[in-house]
């Protein structure tokens, strides 16, 4: 039996996230035992992706989870459905489906280990000692936060929402840090707005979205932040007033103007990312707070402690829930998917995301017929 097929990756140089490569090569197909193949069926693309990317080499060795053997260029991860084409595994039947991390790849090859009803680990090697939550795959026939209608959602929420669940839940749990006034940037991306959707019961603290004056419009639409502010009009805002900032912009004359503006009014500079900013907290010596780097996983392996897992998922899958719902409804304001087709598409998509030529209501998920 012939189970050969042509494999087609696309690598992205590391120095400049937004110069892609496509590369094909044979493969004959064979599996080692142990080892399970999948076919990628569709990803989503968001400004996440370019921020794990941005991070690569830092705190979250993103880089490590597919290594391509080329010190330049690297495997950008992407969270998608694949199916099970071939397997020597028992407990992983050909024609299952599952959901989660991947390379941008038309195929995957992966070494399940801890197989349970929920889906598996892969136990390659090199993954060993990178965080565990990104090399857990779900079973789709038994993960209760799947829908077979809704799987687009999935991919573009899923693992932005849980950044911003636990990240709301961490600010929650500090009660923010003493603040009275929370200060979003870059309040258009889909986790700043994820963040402030589980940020409901605030009790009274307003939350103020700061984007730049191209987005004011369309966050102001959100519905979801107390107020809308282009970057500009920070120093209108009351500086005497305890402030957390919630960093999703990585600008540093944007940071160094909140923390001059606020002074001992700023409580807490929580750092969530940027997909623009590559550097690393490169802004030094301001007055307030020091910028500190928010890591979902450290805020899920707390309450894994407090809580349990399980309660952890039913939290997680409820508040998500109503997230997609909120976003599925016709007519909503908040996103638009965008589809597109094969691995070329790709290169356009991540190219203009790193250049921040995206309309912030767009959703881009790439099919692989």
């Amino acid at each position: 039996m012939n189970n050969a097929f042509t494999l087609t990756r696309l690598e992205t140089r590391k120095n400049a996230l937004g110069t892609t490569r496509i590369l094909t090569t044979s493969d004959n197909g064979a599996l080692a035992p142990g080892e399970v193949l999948m076919k990628i069926d569709r990803f989503a693309l968001t400004t996440n992706n370019i921020t794990y990317a941005a991070f690569g080499e830092a705190q979250m060795k993103y880089w490590s989870f597919f290594p391509t053997g080329d010190a330049d260029w690297g495997h950008m991860p992407v969270w998608g459905f694949a199916d099970v084409v071939a397997s020597a595994v028992d407990g992983v039947e050909v024609g299952e489906r599952f959901y989660g991390y991947f390379p941008i790849a038309s195929h995957f090859r992966m070494q399940p280990v801890r197989i349970t009803p929920r889906g598996f680990y892969d136990g390659a090697p090199h993954r060993t000692e990178l965080v565990s939550a990104y090399n857990q795959y779900m079973r789709c026939s038994s993960d209760a936060g799947y829908d077979p209608a809704r799987e687009d959602y999935q991919m573009l929420v899923r693992p932005l929402f849980i950044t911003s669940f636990m990240l709301a839940d961490f600010l929650q749990d500090n009660a923010y840090f003493g603040a009275r006034q929370i200060v979003v940037s870059s309040a258009s991306s889909k986790t700043a707005f994820g963040t402030a959707f589980c940020t409901d019961a605030r009790e009274g603290m307003t939350l103020i979205a700061a984007t730049s004056q191209g987005n004011r419009a369309y966050v102001k639409a959100l519905g979801c932040y107390d107020r809308t502010i282009a970057y500009d009009e920070v120093k209108s805002l009351a500086a005497d007033v305890p402030t957390l900032y919630v960093d999703f912009a990585g600008n540093d004359e944007l940071r160094a103007t909140i923390h001059h503006h606020f002074g001992d009014a700023l409580v807490y500079d929580c750092y969530a990312g940027s997909a623009q900013n590559t550097a690393f907290l490169s802004q030094t010596g301001l007055p307030g707070p020091q910028p500190t780097l928010y890591f979902a996983p450290v805020q899920i392996r707390k309450r894994n402690a407090d809580w349990g897992p399980q309660e952890v998922n039913r939290r997680f899958n409820a508040a998500q829930g109503r997230f997609i719902a909120h976003l599925a409804a016709p007519g909503n304001r908040w996103m638009a998917l965008t589809r597109h087709h094969g691995v070329e598409a790709a290169q356009g998509v991540i190219a203009d995301l790193h250049a921040g030529r995206v309309d912030p209501k767009l959703a881009h998920v790439v099919m692989l017929d």
